[in-house]
């Protein structure tokens, strides 16, 4: 049976300013409704994930949860995971081979360039540079979560905000 890893960048955050540190940034308001129309688009695509782990810089938090509002997950059920701000691609690895089996699918939120590099190696396919609120969809055939690694996914679909301007 395929297990899916939705990889999603925060979307669009407050610029930094000397009062506030890199981690604590904001969504902005566009960033708020970017997330929003990427997770309707979730909701009628019929993504539910089992998990939804996020980094717990307040932009990447804020995304999972209006996300997670459209696709109707509990967001008190949000892991949080600190590696996944500044951990590297490798700190992604760590947190999706360690997802149960049990799990079928599931979502990462996360931070560029991290996440981009991190879709990349899973399929081994061109990604670029996911923009601001964007979601590559990667779906693994007949491997555990504790399996997943380089070239082992292929991507399904890759999706972003402005693809689904109002």
């Amino acid at each position: 049976m395929p297990i899916t890893l939705y990889i999603v960048r925060h979307a669009k955050a407050e610029d930094r300013t000397m009062f506030m540190t890199d981690h604590d940034r904001e969504l902005t308001a566009d960033g708020i409704m970017a997330a929003a129309r990427i997770g309707r688009y979730l909701q009628e695509k019929d993504v539910q994930p089992d998990v939804i782990v996020s980094s717990t810089a307040p932009r990447a938090k804020d995304t999972a949860k209006v996300i997670a509002e459209q696709i109707n997950f509990d967001t008190a059920e949000i892991r949080l995971d600190q590696t996944l701000y500044e951990g590297g691609p490798k700190a992604y690895l760590s947190v999706v081979n360690a997802l149960p089996e049990s799990t079928n699918t599931a979502m990462v939120v996360g931070h560029n360039p991290d996440v981009s590099y991190f879709a990349e190696f899973l399929t081994h396919q061109s990604i670029g540079s996911m923009s601001k609120g964007a979601v590559v969809a990667v779906t693994f055939e007949d491997i555990k979560w504790a399996e997943v690694s380089g070239q082992t996914g292929s991507v399904a679909f890759q999706i972003a905000p402005k693809q689904l301007a109002e």
